[in-house]
């Protein structure tokens, strides 16, 4: 049976301070962001999702970012080494918590650098965006790591946004969705669906035909309704002002052996 569990780990209360690369930086409200937190965690329990909290690392202040910090495929977790530096202190308490889940890990290396917010796995194939977080040698370590186990890695430029999927998700059928104006090059997906609203290419799959996805795009959630898939709707506003998306909030782990 697929496993179903998920790492999340509670905001800094330095969260307010946390990067910003494409947008203007907007006021945090960081109690409203521990409320919404809470939520999406609350969310992922309702369907089915076991839980884990990672540590928190309170003077990371984007450390509640936690699916940036490790790459899962099966049963190996890849630890990242985050572009930005100031990052990088968030992965020690992510190795601690897969390790106790029996994961085989593996870490990239200088002058590596590769963050889990520019890795989108569809089946098999694992695309990577190459962009601002991700670079060449980050890649290539991904795909030694992976390509051995059966993965087939495919590289992304990224360019308009932070992280491949601040531009790009995918549907259970394995469709990538995207809001074209932040995207790079849309014709490397074969079946491609375009979104209306940014914050609607962002989706986590909960299980069967149910989407948890941003209450910011509402013309999204009912193009996904009309398709036949249940949103599942939660308000993360204060990760927004961030550049976070439902999916960076926490790190699912599907395919961890019994």
């Amino acid at each position: 049976m697929p496993s179903k569990k998920a790492l999340v780990r509670r905001p800094s209360p330095r969260l307010a301070e946390g990067l910003v690369t494409h947008i203007e930086r907007e006021k945090v409200d960081a109690d409203l962001a521990v409320e919404q937190w809470e939520a999406y965690v609350e969310a992922l329990r309702t369907h089915g999702w076991e839980t884990i909290e990672v540590d928190p690392a309170d003077d990371c202040p984007d450390s509640v970012f936690v699916e940036d910090t490790v790459v899962m495929y099966k049963n190996v977790a890849l630890i990242s080494r985050p572009g930005a530096g100031s990052r990088r202190a968030e992965t020690a308490g992510v190795e601690e918590a897969v390790a106790g889940l029996g994961c085989s890990v593996n870490w990239i290396w200088e002058p590596g650098t590769l963050e889990g917010g520019d890795v989108l796995k569809i089946g098999d194939t694992v695309y990577v965006g190459r962009g601002g977080r991700t670079n060449a040698a980050g890649v290539r370590q991904l795909r030694a790591a992976f390509e051995p186990l059966g993965a087939r890695v495919v590289s992304v430029p990224v360019s308009k946004v932070l992280h491949l999927k601040s531009a790009v998700t995918a549907l259970p059928d394995g469709t990538v969705i995207g809001h074209i104006p932040k995207m790079d090059v849309p014709s490397l997906f074969a079946r491609f669906l375009p979104v209306p609203e940014e914050a609607g290419s962002h989706v986590v799959l909960l299980g069967g035909d149910k989407l948890l996805m941003a209450a910011s795009a509402p013309k999204t959630a009912e193009l996904f309704k009309d398709l036949g898939y249940e949103p599942v709707v939660v308000d993360i506003s204060e990760f927004e002002k961030l550049e976070g998306c439902v999916t960076c909030l926490s790190v699912r782990l599907r395919e961890l052996y019994a």
